[in-house]
């Protein structure tokens, strides 16, 4: 599980333009329990961070893996953006301050 992680991480910061400044990944902790459930959190110089934590569930015959989690980022106009979300049953929902949101019926 860390070899992945730490795989996504080095993807991003491999695909950014390469006239952008150097982040560095300043933390970086992940731990995976016995039953299948997971954690992990990273921190980059830029601002940028993420939590996920991660766990199967019994969702009708089947058994799925439910996430949920958040990430922040410093927008190009210095404000910080923040997204939680929820990755279950029901699909991947995400929710942010800056996010437009759906009309109720």
């Amino acid at each position: 599980m860390k070899f992945v992680v730490l795989a996504a991480v080095m993807a991003v910061v491999a695909a950014r333009p390469q006239d952008a400044p150097e982040v560095a990944i300043v933390r970086m902790d992940s731990t995976q329990g016995e039953d299948g459930s997971f954690q992990y959190a990273y921190e980059t110089s830029d601002g940028t961070n993420a939590e996920v934590t991660g766990e199967s569930k019994q969702i009708g015959e089947e058994v799925g893996t439910v996430m949920r989690g958040s990430y922040s980022f410093v927008g190009d106009d210095g404000v910080t953006y923040t997204v939680n979300w929820v990755a279950d049953e029901n699909g991947f929902q995400a929710q942010g301050d800056h996010l437009p949101v759906a009309p109720t019926a």
